[in-house]
């Protein structure tokens, strides 16, 4: 009995013991819990001190970090690393990056990613495209803002606040950041040029007297004036007049680019208008069905793509055309190099009755594309500060001109690139990609607006059809986006709708008499009220609505 008790009480001393010193354990690690809880909070309040709006928090960290940036766009055809800038920004900032570029179809390629959950650390590609939404409603990207908040503030300092509002989702959040994007308060700030544009051949226009076209007669003349003192342009028939290419859907020539040289208005009391039934937008149609009627059309423009059309502007084929002027540099230099005067050059082009001046389209605030960082991205933190040194002045400086003293120098007071560099850009852009890298070869964050101020002053033939639209620019930001989704009820309609205009509309000019021309054009009116045209206007007059409350305007 006495071995029980004793080895009971030996039990019970042991039980006491280690209840003891677990309860000092306890203690014990309840405190270092807390101290490391505090460090940490001492550590983010320290974090927080250095990173500040007023620093560039890329600075912080300068390590060398490889990020893989995805660019939707398989034309894109340079890697980064093998020219002066990449190198110069790689070194400068540590980080590196690695482009994937689809081979073929872009969808295909990004569906891929996104379906698979592989997404590279940034994203580029068009504000338009479906998979934005998809991107961002399967929260598969970061909000830009939420980073900014935790790491990198600076964001908000080098970032346009009407962008941020224009691109802010309905949780409140930022998913990407645009390119080629142009506030409200850009068009006070700087020389913004339109890339449409009437352009006549110069030598052709002067040979016929430099004649006014802005009207039915006067345009007609003007064409039946050139297709007989010049009817062959280097033994091939002439084209009197040129157009961007038909699609499935239409041709900008003759829809925007002239409803906006009649300066047709796209809204009449705070709703949308209606720019295809406006009356001076038929009568010129029927101006270009007459022409066509007269020989004066080439059925070339009709099924000619862009490649055939640059191979026959080069040749200086066309007598006039409603262009995008700023899509044929390589043919314009092409032609001056031969014979300055036959070069293309910009004029009054078609007007309403009367002759009001052009309305242009500037760069609009959502730009072309935008860039997003995943939620796969290896460094969020390294992501969000690149992405504010690409946003800032030090870093569109840096994509533009490049390293000083080897792509770019202070030359007459003002910096720019170096004679040899400037040369070889206007010469060879493949071969100046390669070995320079600047000019905006990496265009993803780039700042047109910013980068003004570096740009220099166009040479002809290119200055020209450039500076002569500058006093008809307007900003349009707020029509930008408005289209509905391709698989909504609206969207769907206006697909159809689309499409059906895209068999008319050559069908118009086609068409053999005014009678043939009113019966098309009012089957089309009547096929699009049969689609619910109506909800089509409704959903864009209401985006409209919601993009002037974005951008402030009344």
């Amino acid at each position: 009995m006495k071995n029980i008790f004793k080895r009971t009480g030996i039990f019970v001393m042991i039980i006491i013991m280690i209840t003891s010193l677990l309860s000092g354990c306890g203690k014990t690690t309840e405190e270092t819990i807390s101290n490391e809880n505090s460090n940490m909070e001492s550590q983010d309040e320290s974090n927080k001190e250095m990173v500040s709006a007023d620093t560039p928090g890329w600075k912080e960290d300068t390590s060398p970090i490889t990020f893989d940036w995805y660019l939707n766009f398989s034309w894109f055809a340079n890697q980064w690393g093998g020219d002066e800038t990449s190198k110069y920004i790689t070194e400068k900032t540590g980080v590196n990056i690695n482009f994937i570029v689809p081979a073929g179809n872009e969808a295909e390629k990004l569906n891929t990613m996104i379906v698979s959950d592989t997404l590279p650390d940034f994203i580029t590609l068009g504000w338009w495209e479906s998979q934005v939404d998809t991107m961002i409603e399967g929260g598969l990207v970061y909000p830009l803002n939420e980073l900014a908040d935790k790491y990198d503030p600076y964001f908000y300092t080098v970032a346009d606040p009407a962008r941020l509002g224009w691109y802010t989702e309905e949780d409140g959040n930022v998913y990407g950041y645009p390119n080629a994007s142009y506030s409200p308060s850009d068009y006070e700030k700087y020389d913004i040029y339109s890339n449409q544009t009437f352009l006549v051949r110069k030598d052709m226009y002067e040979a016929i007297g430099s004649p006014d076209m802005r009207t039915p007669e006067g345009f007609l003349d003007a064409l039946r004036k050139a297709k007989e003192m010049f009817p062959e342009v280097n033994g091939q028939p002439l084209i009197p007049f040129g157009a961007h290419e038909f699609t499935d859907t239409g041709n900008y020539s003759f829809e925007t680019y002239l409803q906006n040289f009649l300066a047709i208005p796209r809204e009449k009391d705070g709703k949308l208008y209606d720019r295809t039934t406006d009356p001076e937008y038929i009568r010129w149609l029927k101006v270009f069905r007459q022409a066509n009627e007269e020989g004066l059309i080439a059925k070339d423009i009709f099924v000619d793509k862009r490649a055939q059309m640059e191979e026959k502007i080069t040749q200086g084929r066309y007598f006039c055309m409603l262009y995008q002027n700023w899509d044929m540099q390589a043919p314009q230099k092409a032609l001056y190099s031969k014979d300055p005067n036959s070069v293309y050059i910009a004029v009054p082009g078609p007007a309403n009755s009367n002759l009001d001046d052009p309305t242009l389209d500037g760069g609009g605030i959502a730009g072309w594309t935008i860039t997003m960082i995943s939620k796969n991205c290896k460094d969020p933190e390294r992501a969000i500060k690149f992405l504010s040194y690409l946003m800032s002045e030090e870093g569109q400086k840096d994509v533009f001109l490049g390293p000083k003293g080897v792509t770019y120098d202070t030359i007459d007071g003002k910096d720019q690139l170096k004679p040899e560099v400037k040369e070889l850009l206007s010469q060879d852009r493949s071969a100046f990609d390669k070995m320079y890298g600047c000019d905006n070869t990496y265009w993803m964050l780039m700042d047109l607006g910013i980068q003004s101020q570096w740009t220099p002053e166009l040479e002809e033939p290119l200055r020209q059809p450039q500076e002569w639209t500058k006093p008809y620019v307007q900003f349009v930001g707020q029509y930008d986006n408005i289209t509905p989704p391709t698989d909504s009820e609206e969207g769907i309609i206006l697909s159809k709708i689309q499409n059906k205009w895209g068999t008319i509309l050559p069908q118009l000019i086609l068409a053999e008499s005014e009678e043939e021309f009113d019966a098309i054009f009012n089957e089309f009116l009547q096929y699009r009220e049969e689609q619910g045209y109506e909800k089509v206007v409704e959903y864009m007059q209401k985006k409209v609505d919601e993009n002037k409350e974005k951008l402030g305007i009344k």
